[in-house]
Formats: C-alpha cells, structure tokens, sequence
C-alpha cells in the first residue's frame, strides 16, 4: 500500500531520499559470525543478501515509485519493525517525514486508510506548506549547526471511516532515528546572527527562505509514523468549544460531535426543560426547545400519562439517566403510552435520557440521544458519556445563569433594587411623573440628587490578596506537572518508546518554568498541552499495564471532577477569601440594622479581596426626622468602633482558614458635605460635580498611599488608619480613639504625612494598633446607648 503526501521537494529545504542504511547496519551487525547465536542472526544474514540484490536500498533514491518496485524487499527489511503480533494494534507506517509519503503500513492502518474511501489524501489538520517548510528548517538548524529551536507540535490527521458515516482523530508520533540531515555544497554557513534574525521572523517564509534555501540539504533516511485514536478526546474537546460558542447551528455541530464519539451516522441529539413545582414531579416543558421526544408536546404536562411511573421517577426524583435499547419492548410493557408512540412516530428504537440540574431551583434539562435502531444505545455505551456528561452539565448551568442574569437584567431595568433610606425619594418621583406622563407623553423623570449629605467611607482589605492568588495557582500546577512526570516515568520502564521521554522532557520544562513564576498566559497554555498531548497517551497506556493504570487512576484521582485540574492550594486560598468575605459582610449587615436606629442613611457594601462600604448621612435623606450633626459623629464613632471588631473577627477567623490571610483597614474622613446623584444608565448613586469628584479620587487611590518619606504603605495588618485633610477632623477621631482605649480595644497613635497621590495632596492619617480580644464575641460589642453616652460627654 502506498500513499503519497501533498508537500513536495519544491516546498521544503531538502532533497528527499528514501534510504534505509541506518536500519541496515542493525541487520549488518547481527549478521556478523560473532553473533551466530543471536535470535536474529540468521535473518540478519537473508536481509544482507536481500539488500545485495538492490543496493539502492542502502544508497538512497528519491523517485517515489521504486517503492513499488523493491515493496518485497521493503517488506522484509521493515519486518522487525512491523511485529505480526500488533498489526491489528498498531497504527503505523513508514514514511519520508515533512512530505508526508507513506510507503508501510499495518493491518490497522491498512484498514483505517481502506475504509476512508477512494478518494482520501492523508493530510495534517491546519498544516500549511510554510508551516512544514519552517519546521523542516527548525530541524535542520538543530542536526546541522546545533542551533535548537522547540517548534515541536502534534500533528492530527482526520480520516473518515465510510463504514459508519463518521469521523475519527488521530494524533502523530514521529520516528526519525533511521535518518540523517546533511548539508549539499551549496548550502550556505549561518552564523549566530543569521539564527537570531530567523527567530526574530517566525512569519516570514522569505527570510527563512533565504538563510535555507530550497533544496539546500540532503535527507537520507525514511521515518515511522504512529497514530493514536484521539476521537474521544476530539469529541470532548469539539463539544466543549461549541457550547462555549452557541449560535444557531449549536444542535447539528453537537449532534455530530456525538455522531463521531459514537461512531453513529444516524445518531439523533435533542433537549427539552421542565419547570418543577414544590413536588418532586415535574409540572410542564417550559418550552419544546430542541426536543426529538415531544414533537407535537409544545407546552405539556408531564406525569404518568405521558412518561411511564419508572421514568418519572428516576428522571425527575433521582436525577438519573434512564436507558431504553429496545422501544418496541417497553412499548409492549408500557401499553403503548404516549412517551412509546412519540418515539416511535420519530422512528427511534433506541435512547438515552440525561437529566441536569439548571441552576434555577427545580429546574431540569433533558438530554435526548437517540439512535434509529435497537440496542445501538444501551447501558453499556452509556458509560461512554462519563466524561461528557459533566461538559453538558456545566454547559446547561451556565444557560441557566445567563437566563436568570437575563431576568435579573430586565428587573433591574425598570426596578432596581433600592435602599429603603432613600426609597421615598424614587416613589416621589414616580408619582410626579406618572401625573406629568398624562399630560405631555414626552414627560421625564426627576433626577434624583440628595444635597448636602455627609460621606463615610471603609474598607477591610485583605493584604496581597493577589500574591497569594497567584502562589497558590503556581502550587497547584506544580503538583499537576509533578504527577503526570511520575506518570511518564513509570511509562518508560514499562514501555520503550522515546515518545515518553520527549513528553517527560516537555512536562519538566513547563514545571521549571513554573516554578520560576507564572506569567500570563501560563495556566491556560499548560492545560491545554495536558488534555492535547498527555491525556490521549495516559488513555493509551492505561491499557497496556495493570500498574500503569494505577499510577494514571492516582493521577485523576488528585484533580477536581469538574475542573479536570489539580485544585486544592486555589481552593483553600479561595475558600479562605470566601469564609473571611462572608464573616465580615455578614457582621458588617448585621451591625447595619442598629445603625439604622441611630438615623436612617444611605447604606451600600461591595465585597472583592475584603470588604469595603460607603454611607452618606444628611437631612436630605431623611426628610421627615430632624437633622443634627451628632448623629454624623455618632455614625463616624460606629464606624470606628465596627472597624475594630471586624479587625478582631478577621484575627480571629484565621484559625479557620487554610490560608493566613489578614486585612488592612482604613476609614477616609470628608468633612465638608456634597451632593450625590442616582446615574440612570448605571442604577447607582454616585457623587455629583466636579469639585466632590475629589473625594472619588481619594477613595479610590488611598489603599495604595505611602508614608511621606518612606516606601512604607499606609494600609497595614493590625492596624487601622483613618485619613484626614483637616486637623480638626484628627481631633475629633482622637475623642473616640481615647474612648476606645479606655475599653482596652486599641493601643498607640501614630500620626502620619501622606505622600501626595495623583492630583491629590496635603493628606494626613491617624494609625491606630488593634488590640486583638482574645475572648471577643459578636454578641459582646459596644452598644447604641455606650457610643451615644460618649457623643453627648
């Protein structure tokens, strides 16, 4: 068999030669009397006299079709290569590489080739000629002037297999130890420099061109090619990218990818939801959606006299995946019910109901495969979807969320949530409109703009958030990079193919790199390097070798199910975030409640790496309750007071967490009152005119603010600063720092000049040590009546 590849020598930097010397002077060793009794021998002395009768075998040609001529003395001499044991197994051929040429093959990859069909080239996915022109290039700098370039990539065949209608993938593993690459006479000399601007122009064939040129280099040699049966993985991975992507085509590309998967032309894919009551029975299909079960359902109850009472129960109460190989038997058990008479009007015989969770309580999606024929599903290919069951549930969650933020979106377009301080200014202005509205259609809204209001504003803030993010991510890929080598080393004891080792070798490097400092890009590029070319050869050698499989089973035992990554440093530090976020918000809403007694103001939380909160006070706001400047200060005096047991909250949730995080709180002090506007297009208040934009600046650069005359950085764990512009706003907060010391919660004072920030300067700070409770308790804190005591003294 025979098959010749698209490249040619006029598009690459070397003259090709079919030549099988190196594997000669194997035979030509063995045949030597000194190993008379070798095993090979006796074979070795055939393949001399063989190769004697055609010594062009040894001096290399370059016409093709002399392959055809000596195929019985190629045959023989590829032999050993091509064990009679594994021509079922092994996908192999021999072949000139970069050209593509393939003149061996085995059985397997006889048939592969047969049943693609007349007409098929075997060809590399996304290959284009200068690509193989470089990378010929690439392997020359290295063999002829030892400039080594890693321009190493896998290479995919896709090859269609009439038999079924189907696709499959391959991926390529070379083999060029029977071949040499050597300089003709007018190859040119390339210097270090000559290497240098060849780098610096990767995309520029006519450089490259130029420093080696056509036909410059001699290859003597032939190559073996080994392929592996990707399809699953292709599968995953097709699936993967077009859920991510959607569009209006997302049914027919996902049904083919399952058609591939499956190795099933006819293979049929379909989905529906269902919105569930307080029950735990489905109520209706919300929608037909894309379903191949209800075809003339539309919007339906569903229960017993559709779906049979097993089906119903083990779909919409366990959530488990129901399998029906034969429909005419369950037709006949189930007395021809609606669900049997709709698959049979759809001509399916055989089918797999998965149900997911959409992320809506109650909610479920149903995934539908169907095949036109009995038992081509059934509850042993069920097992198949093990790893694609997790992509679709992930996918269909994701749909729902993004439905559901629809939703949301569309309330918040016309009713966005509102504090309650300041609800009675919206109603205001709703009913003043809805009267202007009857009268002139081109009625607007009122802005709405509180003046003269008083801000506040904290934050807790957890200190190198983003170092530990960053370390913890670094931890995890180590471990990951670490288990697949020790993986791959085990390979190489049990199985000698260099392909291990050059995967080992690439798997060390990412490592190294790793360990060095992740830039961006890192993470993704390195998963994706493991699912492409490592994840296909675990999948191979967990066949081949009981211990094998163990060590590969320990592998995926260490990643996360639904991440597929090793995910246990970022999910400690996430989980500590999460925790420290949620204590802090949670006490922070709660303190909230009572401040709220003290007088209503505007109130508004957000949480990122900490806690941060902005409240603004004023007559404004509250037009109904007498304003005085005492309940500004008490509302400061809270502030303070609530920082420092959030500090001690913080302190003390460390012995909860995996990671030691600590925050660094602060408090900004704004004296002078100014007006804050509700942005429409935004659904947010925020403070109006240029001259209190000031104030927005300062928030949000103040975190990162150094002591004057230092490289030291305002924000520090254990301690609270609070930033003044004006020395009377200093001896105010030193009233309720003496108090609290009285009460043994704060120790010293610093008193600190601020390095001007970025059109902001003349800023001051008071820093005040937290005195960590060792027996402190939510439930103990300073009350209402202690802090108006101390506003009144």
């Amino acid at each position: 068999m025979f098959a010749q590849g698209k490249i040619s020598e006029e598009s690459l930097p070397l003259q090709l030669q079919i030549s099988f010397e190196k594997l000669y002077q194997v035979y030509e060793k063995y045949a030597n009397d000194s190993f008379e009794k070798h095993p090979l021998h006796t074979f070795a002395k055939h393949i001399k006299a063989e190769v004697t009768k055609h010594p062009e075998l040894i001096q290399g040609f370059s016409d093709v079709t002399l392959v055809k001529n000596l195929k019985d003395s190629i045959n023989v001499l590829l032999e050993p290569l091509f064990p009679e044991a594994l021509q079922l197994n092994e996908i192999k051929a021999a072949s000139i590489p970069f050209s593509f040429t393939t003149f061996k093959f085995s059985t397997r990859f006889q048939n592969i080739v047969k049943n693609a069909g007349e007409n098929f080239e075997l060809t590399v996915r996304n290959f284009e000629n200068d690509g193989m022109y470089i990378m010929a290039c690439t392997f020359i700098l290295g063999a002829v002037y030892g400039f080594k370039i890693d321009m190493k990539r896998p290479f995919y065949f896709d090859i269609p297999d009439e038999n079924t209608g189907t696709m499959k993938y391959y991926r390529a593993a070379f083999n060029a130890d029977f071949s040499e690459i050597t300089p003709t006479e007018n190859a040119p000399k390339l210097t270090e420099e000559d290497f240098k601007i060849l780098q610096k122009n990767y995309d520029s064939i006519e450089i490259w061109k130029e420093k080696l040129p056509p036909n410059s280099y001699h290859f003597k040699g032939f190559g073996l090619i080994n392929l592996f049966d990707v399809t699953a993985e292709e599968s995953i991975s097709s699936i993967k990218a077009n859920l991510l992507s959607g569009g209006n085509e997302l049914i027919p590309k996902l049904q083919n990818n399952l058609r591939d998967f499956f190795g099933n032309k006819d293979l049929l894919l379909g989905y529906s939801f269902y919105n569930k009551t307080k029950t735990n029975h489905c109520e209706s299909v919300s929608k037909k959606s894309n379903s191949i079960i209800l075809s003339d359902a539309g919007n339906m109850q569903c229960d017993t006299n559709f779906f049979c009472a097993n089906v119903m129960h083990k779909i919409f109460n366990g959530q488990e995946p129901v399998v029906i190989s034969d429909v005419e038997e369950y037709g006949q058990k189930m007395n021809y019910n609606f669900f049997y008479k709709n698959l049979q009007k759809a001509g399916i015989q055989s089918i797999i109901l998965i149900p997911i969770k959409a992320a809506t309580e109650g909610d479920i999606a149903l995934l539908e495969i169907a095949s036109p024929r009995a038992y081509e599903l059934n509850s042993v290919n069920i097992k198949k979807l093990k790893d694609i069951i997790p992509v679709f549930d992930a996918a269909v969650k994701r749909s729902s969320e993004e439905r559901q933020n629809v939703l949301e979106a569309t309330i918040q377009e016309n009713y966005t949530a509102i504090h309650p301080a300041v609800k009675w200014r919206f109603y205001e202005a709703a009913e003043k409109y809805q009267t202007a509205v009857q009268l002139d259609e081109n009625a607007k809204l009122d802005e709405i703009i509180f003046k003269d209001v008083y801000p506040l504003f904290g934050q807790s803030d957890i200190k190198g958030s983003s170092e530990a993010r960053n370390s913890a991510i670094q931890e995890d890929l180590s471990t990951q990079l670490s288990l697949a080598i020790t993986v791959l080393k085990e390979a190489c004891k049990v199985e000698k193919l260099p392909i291990y080792e050059e995967l080992m070798f690439r798997v060390t490097a990412y490592l190294k790199e790793v360990k060095m400092g992740l830039k961006a890009g890192d993470e993704i590029n390195i998963l994706t390097f493991l699912k492409r070319e490592i994840y296909p050869v675990f999948n191979h050698i967990q066949l081949i070798n009981h211990q094998l499989s163990a060590k590969v089973t320990d592998y995926k035992s260490h990643l996360n199910p639904d991440l597929g990554v090793v995910y246990e440093k970022r999910k400690n530090y996430e989980d500590s975030v999460n925790t420290l976020n949620n204590r802090l918000a949670k006490f922070l809403d709660s303190k909230q409640k009572e401040a709220q007694k003290m007088y209503p103001h505007y109130f508004e939380r957000y949480k990122t790496d900490g806690v941060e909160f902005n409240m603004y006070i004023g007559k404004s706001i509250n037009k109904d309750t007498h304003f005085d400047e005492i309940y500004l200060y008490n509302l400061r005096l809270w502030q303070l007071q609530t920082m420092v047991e959030m500090e001690n909250i913080a302190f003390q949730e460390r012995k909860n967490m995996a990671h030691d995080l600590r925050v660094a709180s602060l408090i900004l002090v704004h004296n002078n009152p100014l007006s804050i506007k509700f942005r429409m297009d935004e659904k947010q208040f925020d403070v109006d005119g240029a001259y209190n934009i000031r104030y927005e600046i300062i928030k949000k650069r103040i975190d990162k603010a150094h002591i004057k005359g230092t490289t030291e950085r305002l924000t520090t764990p254990g301690k609270i600063a609070i930033v003044y512009s004006q020395d009377k706003d200093a001896l105010e907060y030193i009233k309720y720092i003496h108090f609290l010391q009285s009460k043994n919660q704060i120790g010293k004072i610093e008193f600190l000049e601020l390095e001007d920030l970025l059109g902001v300067s003349g800023l001051k700070a008071l820093r005040i040590e937290v005195i960590y409770q060792k027996d402190f308790s939510e439930k103990k804190t300073i009350t209402f009546d202690d802090l108006m005591k101390e506003i009144a003294v």
